[in-house]
């Protein structure tokens, strides 16, 4: 299940890609929260995320906020939904991070599970920021 944290990281990249003002202008965290009726304390640490995976820059101060590190068309939904939520699995077993199973060999669902994973992660990584 996708998360509010992952669904609000798409809200906010849409927003960013939708309102750059200028090229180099940053766009403020008050005026996105405003607009996607989302806490600016949340979105903080949503952005945070997404600062850390190198998605947007921001800065402080006047005229401060955040922007887009590349163009919309170069972000995928699957890498931004990957920024704050982690790696997409279907089913632990299949996590980049899972522990060898021991009923791998003989696992009868496996097939199943490793196909529609594959259905899962090729329909996020090949929807791009600049398709929503």
């Amino acid at each position: 299940m996708i998360s509010t944290k992952g669904r609000y990281a798409l809200r906010v990249m849409i927003d960013l890609a939708s309102h750059e003002k200028e090229e180099g202008e940053y766009v403020p965290l008050k005026d996105i929260a405003e607009r996607q009726c989302i806490s600016k304390k949340y979105l903080e640490i949503i952005v945070r995320s997404l600062v850390a995976k190198n998605l947007v820059k921001g800065s402080s101060g006047k005229n401060g906020g955040y922007k887009l590190c590349r163009a919309p068309s170069e972000y995928t939904v699957g890498e931004i939904l990957e920024a704050t939520e982690g790696p997409i699995a279907v089913v632990a077993c299949l996590s980049a991070d899972a522990e060898a199973c021991p009923m791998a060999e003989h696992c009868r669902t496996l097939p199943l599970w490793t196909e529609f994973d594959k259905i899962v992660h090729d329909f996020f990584y090949t929807r791009k920021l600049s398709d929503l």
